[in-house]
């Protein structure tokens, strides 16, 4: 049955369940951005009964892709979250992510098919800056650099925060300063893994508090296995039953079953690996020693990529991209001996170039393609 709640607010105005089936572009207010018309649209449909949904990939990992999904997909995943995360009818839900992608369609589907109230705003590094103060939620899905946002901002902020009865982060790796920083949080936060072509996160991980963890764990039905590159196969009820192969290099818990829903810990991408002089250099190690040398030397919070860039001797250079302002001379010394100690020698990067500002993707990620175009002289 519909919700007695306002199904979905938007900047004060609410629309009930029956409103949103009868929604029509045609007739909505012209003030509507882009985002509002999609997530409107979208609900028009999924009350309407369609059965397909064609979603584009954020293009972090690859050209964007255009992905069709069954409406059993995306039933079976808002099914495996709510149970997952304890979410029930009448409970409050932020919608912040762009209703064009998997994780803010999917935010939608929760929501309708469990009965919560929505609460959407446009997708910003601060979702709670157009909020009134006494806005409270029970659930929310996050990119990191929101998450980091909020844990940074006014105290109020944290307390919103506290109140929450789940708070999903996704769609990019959590660097170990937003890790350390979701510490202080009361409420639960879980790391996602997951990709459109599963309809959203097939795994979780905790993030913080007492049960945080390294591994992530399948939801309910969701079953994995490795091929013989170490990558990721998944198949559940989200995939229809058909196994999805993934580019992701993973270790698996100890387990003895050859196809079952052990935890595994995520590696880095196959397709990432920088190529340096016939040496095989995994990006995210690179990464990893990045974040904990720049913590260990307590330098102010950037970000950051790492990447192959053209080398005429090597093929390809060990390129650490650093976001803003270059660092002085002594400091950005100190942070190649710290890289010094704590990686291979042909792991250390050769190069170090700074941006303003990285590339980013549609829905904020940094675009490591186009960051790293940005550092070749033309």
């Amino acid at each position: 049955m519909p919700s007695p709640l306002p199904c979905l607010t938007l900047r004060g105005r609410a629309y009930s369940v029956e409103a949103l089936r009868a929604w029509q572009p045609e007739s909505a207010p012209a003030d509507l951005t882009e985002n509002e018309r999609t997530a409107l649209a979208f609900c028009q449909r999924w009350l309407s009964g369609a059965d397909r949904f064609v979603v584009h990939t954020s293009g972090s990992t690859g050209p964007p892709q255009a992905i069709a999904l069954s409406r059993r997909q995306m039933e079976a995943s808002a099914q495996a979250t709510a149970e997952a995360l304890g979410l029930t009818t009448g409970m409050a839900a932020l919608v912040c992510l762009p209703a064009r992608y998997i994780a803010g369609q999917m935010m939608l589907v929760r929501g309708l098919m469990l009965g919560l109230a929505m609460t959407l705003v446009e997708p910003a590094a601060d979702p709670f800056g157009p909020l009134p103060a006494d806005a409270a939620f029970d659930f929310t899905a996050l990119v990191p650099l929101q998450l980091q946002t909020l844990l940074e901002g006014p105290p109020d902020y944290r307390r919103r925060l506290n109140r929450m009865r789940a708070i999903l982060v996704g769609g990019a790796a959590v660097s170990h300063e937003l890790e350390r920083l979701a510490q202080a949080v009361a409420a639960p936060i879980y790391h996602t893994y997951g990709m459109t072509e599963t309809a959203s996160h097939v795994a979780l991980r905790r993030l913080n508090g007492p049960d945080a963890s390294p591994w992530f764990r399948p939801l309910p039905g969701v079953e994995i296995a490795v091929d013989e590159r170490g990558c990721l196969r998944v198949r559940g009820p989200m995939t229809e039953g058909r196994g999805v192969q993934t580019n992701d290099r993973v270790e698996l818990a100890p387990s003895e079953e050859p196809f079952g829903a052990s935890p595994f810990r995520w590696l880095g991408r196959w397709d990432l690996v920088i190529n340096s002089g016939g040496v095989k250099v995994p990006v995210e190690t690179v990464e990893a020693a990045v974040a904990a040398a720049w913590i260990a030397l307590d330098l102010p919070p950037r970000r950051f990529l790492v990447g192959g860039m053209p080398d005429p001797r090597l093929g390809e250079a060990v390129t650490l991209v650093i976001e803003g302002e270059p660092l002085a001379a002594e400091q950005e010394a100190a942070l190649r001996s710290a890289l010094g100690r704590r990686l291979e020698r042909f792991h250390q990067p050769r190069r170090i170039a700074y941006l303003p500002r990285l590339a980013e993707t549609e829905t904020g990620k940094p675009d490591r393609r186009r960051s790293l175009a940005l550092c070749r002289p033309s």
